[in-house]
């Protein structure tokens, strides 16, 4: 499936900035990248990487003082593979990738280490696998508010279970630190998402189940087939759409993201992007 993705985000410099930016789709996996265009201030320097493993596309950009817009379109074909939860299962450490073991160790957002008792005695019993995944993505939903406004960039899975309350980004990483507090490797990814409503960047997460990477949405606010990558790392530390360094506002935002087809529908069937 096709998808039109697109980004406007309009910053006031009040002094010499740099701003890293990750904004861009990543070519990653089964996402292939048509075509796309970024669109940056006159004048500003400008210097680009992209990360070997997890894809992340960084722009680093170096602006004067002034408003300096920030545009972003792209054409992303999506071809996921689409699995079978009963064949989906859990991988024992000694035999796992050693790329992926990282990201079974907590992180700063994702404290896994101080919620292993929680996490067993809630999921223990759950068949191992994409089911047991499931379960958390569900307990999550069910049992967290989402509230807009209701966290900040401090804000840590410990806290969003005290709190009972949070945003996708809370979402996920709860769902990342029950993961790796049962041995299950998970990882951050940040998104353009497809039915997102408000349309806003979105963060999901992935576990690293039966060799694959299969995404997770706790929010349940989007649709997993239509996740167009940006970001992916150990938490959102790793995946934020900007950094600044300097001094800026951000004045406005938009984002947007349209199915190529006027039939398309969502899975509801496990669905991976990467391997």
């Amino acid at each position: 499936m096709k998808f039109n993705v697109a980004s406007d985000l309009l910053f006031r410099v009040d002094e010499p900035t740099t701003l890293l930016l990750n904004l861009e789709a990543a070519r990653y996996g089964r996402q292939v990248v048509l075509k796309e265009q970024l669109i940056l201030p006159d004048g500003a320097r400008v210097d680009e990487f992209e990360a070997p493993q997890e894809r992340n596309r960084i722009t680093r950009i170096t602006l004067a003082p002034g408003e300096a817009p920030i545009r972003y379109r792209a054409e992303i074909e999506l071809s996921p593979i689409l699995g079978d939860p009963a064949a989906i299962g859990e991988i024992p450490i000694d035999r796992l990738p050693l790329h992926v073991t990282g990201y079974l160790l907590q992180s700063r957002y994702c404290q896994s280490d101080r919620l292993e008792r929680f996490a067993l005695e809630e999921f223990g019993d759950f068949e191992p696998g994409w089911t047991r995944v499931q379960a958390i993505a569900n307990w999550i939903c069910e049992h967290i508010a989402y509230r807009s406004g209701s966290s900040s960039a401090q804000t840590t899975a410990v806290d969003t279970l005290v709190e009972r309350e949070g945003v996708c980004r809370d979402f996920a990483h709860l769902g990342i630190a029950f993961c790796r507090a049962l041995r299950i490797p998970a990882r951050f990814v940040s998104s353009y998402a497809w039915q997102l409503d408000p349309p806003d960047f979105h963060a999901v997460f992935e576990a690293y189940l039966g060799g694959r990477w299969w995404i997770f949405d706790a929010t349940r606010k989007s649709a997993v087939d239509g996740l167009v990558r940006i970001g992916t790392g150990r938490d959102a530390a790793d995946a934020a759409f900007t950094t600044v360094f300097g001094s800026a506002e951000l004045l406005d935002m938009t984002v947007s993201i349209a199915a190529d087809g006027e039939n398309a529908e969502p899975t509801t069937m496990p669905v991976s992007f990467a391997d």
